[in-house]
């Protein structure tokens, strides 16, 4: 199951006015609200709303400023109207609110999902094994094809999207947003700029993406024989599916990663043990299922090796700010070196796969 914490301090949510704002908003009996916050995750700050029997799951964006586009709750809202309906594996969105009197930022509510978090550790339900694993690689891949191929035309989609151009935007955008938020000085960021720019692929086909595609965002059966839940869609967005695949392989670790990858944010994913697909197996089972030419995953790869380190480039330099002081962000400015090093050895190898 997903591990509720108590909410962390900083980070309250006054009970009474989101009480308020619940029962006027939604049909839900008048007893006490209970809120609990969510473990995982280190940007959107999500909690658990109960009252009696009804619960559901809170968004709202990160304490202090945020990059410019970045945590968009009303956006993100839309995009689960128009998603779920033909993607139940994506939560129904409730209510969406821009008073920032409420919980301090605008929000969105939405159902609560219930199932099975496979993070660093297996759920104490569930008996590892290598048939496990496999099932696990299997349902990822599968929910990333069946999502590429849902129809966006006719839907929000298509006015909260511009997929002309979509590579090139990305590429652009998150080096500027890592120029914004620039702390150390690392070597690599300039020759992999470079190659970054100038390999652009071109984008044969968009579809809906999700593009923070993960293990650990997704909810499972205890027999794991579905994917029963699928989560944090900010970054969702009609694009290069294949930009979406290499997203996913940016978080697959192998257990012959360098160890500073593989331990970058902690304890390391579950895709290191034995039985899980190996980033070559993922992206080979997709291009089968899907018939996509796979012979430019490397650029998608490494981009999104690089991506990554923007992300989390962008929160260590809230940390340093003092714009958060949740200090699992503490030594993230390492990881985001390790990760542009790891990214820039991929682009003059051409890439991983």
């Amino acid at each position: 199951m997903t591990q509720l914490i108590p909410v962390r301090q900083g980070e309250e949510i006054d009970t009474r006015k989101l009480q308020e704002f619940v029962t006027e908003n939604l049909q839900v009996p008048h007893e006490e609200l209970e809120i609990q916050q969510f473990a995982s995750g280190a940007s959107n700050l999500t909690y658990s709303v109960r009252i009696g029997e009804w619960e559901a799951v809170l968004r709202r964006p990160p304490l202090g400023p945020v990059a410019p586009k970045a945590h968009d709750m009303e956006r993100e809202f839309l995009l689960l109207q128009s998603i779920h309906p033909t993607f139940p594996v994506a939560p129904k969105p409730l209510v969406f609110s821009k008073d920032e009197t409420i919980v301090g930022a605008p929000f969105f509510l939405m159902e609560r999902r219930h199932g099975y978090l496979f993070d660093t550790s297996y759920p104490k339900e569930v008996t590892p094994s290598h048939d496990t694993n496999r099932m696990l690689s299997k349902l990822m891949v599968d929910n990333l094809v069946k999502l590429h191929g849902i129809s966006y035309k006719g839907t929000k989609l298509e006015e909260l999207s511009k997929p002309e151009g979509f590579m090139e935007r990305q590429v652009k955008g998150w080096l500027k947003r890592y120029d914004r938020s620039q702390t150390d000085d690392i070597k690599e960021v300039e020759p992999l700029r470079k190659w970054l720019l100038s390999n652009i692929p071109h984008t044969e086909e968009s579809t809906v993406i999700h593009y923070d595609y993960k293990l650990n965002n997704a909810l499972f059966s205890q027999d794991v024989k579905e994917m029963v839940g699928l989560f944090d869609w900010e970054m969702s967005t009609v694009g290069d599916p294949l930009a979406d695949v290499g997203a996913a392989m940016s978080y697959w670790m192998e257990p012959a990663d360098p160890k500073l990858l593989v331990y970058g944010l902690g304890q390391p994913t579950l895709t290191i043990q034995k039985g899980f697909y190996t980033r070559a197996e993922f992206i080979d089972s997709y291009g089968m299922a899907t018939g996509r030419d796979m012979s430019k995953i490397h650029y998608y790869t490494t981009f999104a090796t690089f991506k990554l380190a923007v992300i989390c480039q962008q929160i260590y330099y809230r940390y340093q700010k003092g714009q958060t002081t949740d200090e699992r962000f503490q030594q993230f400015n390492q990881f985001v070196r390790t990760l542009i090093q790891h990214a820039e050895g991929l682009a003059e190898k051409g890439g991983i796969h």
